[in-house]
């Protein structure tokens, strides 16, 4: 698995999480993770989660550090198994850069920071592969619920530096994944 932090500026819409637009834009082949800092655009007609669709709500951060993460040869649930571990990650490497004592809640596949909702958090299949959209806020300005962010409210500038450790811990836990599969013997 590879990753990079792409330091051009990107409004994520939601075109984003389709098939190989990684290998398409960025010349990643296979499974891989991008992250990003833009502001955060979706519309209810580019929802992918059902339920925020019915209740029609959209999503917005003027600024926002987002990951996209391609898997192929997975089906749906193991890939939402993937995104709750990736939302574990991020919680463990964020509290890290905290001063002791604070910490992240996490709510299924959500993260909260002093009750403000940190994080967005979407996995689905394509025709190829499971995508996942993992949106983390950096500034609250014109977010449309309760929000923190990772500059507004905790104050750290090293964004960069943060998204690298989170990919990095990621694409290593999966690594590890593979290689527990391959140390055991079958029992009959």
């Amino acid at each position: 698995m590879k990753s990079r932090f792409i330091d051009s500026e990107i409004i994520y819409t939601g075109k984003q999480l389709a098939p190989s637009w990684i290998y398409k834009n960025y010349w990643i082949k296979g499974d891989a993770i991008v992250s990003f800092i833009g502001e955060c655009n979706l519309t209810i007609d580019d929802m992918v989660d059902i339920e925020d669709y019915l209740n029609n709500s959209p999503i917005y951060s003027k600024n926002m550090l987002s990951f996209i993460i391609e898997h192929f040869n997975m089906p749906l649930l193991e890939g939402v198994a993937r995104q709750r571990l990736f939302m574990c990650i991020v919680k463990e490497v964020i509290e890290s850069y905290l001063p002791k004592g604070q910490t992240i809640m996490r709510k299924g596949d959500d993260l909260f920071y002093n009750g403000g909702k940190l994080s967005v958090s979407i996995c689905t299949k394509s025709i190829t592969s499971v995508l996942m959209h993992i949106g983390i806020n950096i500034d609250t300005e014109g977010v449309p619920v309760k929000a923190a962010g990772l500059q507004s409210d905790m104050g750290f500038s090293n964004v960069k530096e943060i998204a690298e450790d989170i990919m990095n811990k990621y694409i290593l836990e999966c690594e590890q994944i593979t290689f527990a599969s391959t140390k055991v013997r079958g029992v009959y």
